[in-house]
């Protein structure tokens, strides 16, 4: 990997964490391999109690959400851009 691309992939990482950063999402327990970092929601949702959490990865420059579904499944979203991300978390509040 060049320099350039990773210090690109990085940025959107960034930019990944900002916008989690803004719904409220603060950083978590555990950088399991040095390629990920974990992040949780600070309030859980009021429907099931559960707070979102959410993997910024640098290995793919992706950010993957779980959640907790009324019926009590996980279920959870990837996304590869920060417009996606941040259109899906305007369209899943949490509160």
């Amino acid at each position: 990997m060049s320099a350039l691309a990773y210090s690109e992939g990085m940025v959107k990482l960034r930019a990944f964490q900002l916008a989690a950063n803004e719904d409220g999402f603060v950083e978590a327990n555990g950088v399991q391999d040095g390629s990920t970092l974990w992040l949780r929601n600070k309030l859980p949702d009021v429907r099931t109690n559960f707070h979102k959490r959410l993997c910024l990865d640098s290995l793919t420059n992706s950010a993957t959400i779980y959640w907790q579904t009324v019926g009590g499944q996980c279920d959870s979203k990837t996304f590869r851009t920060v417009d996606s991300f941040q259109e899906w978390l305007g369209s899943h509040p949490h509160n």
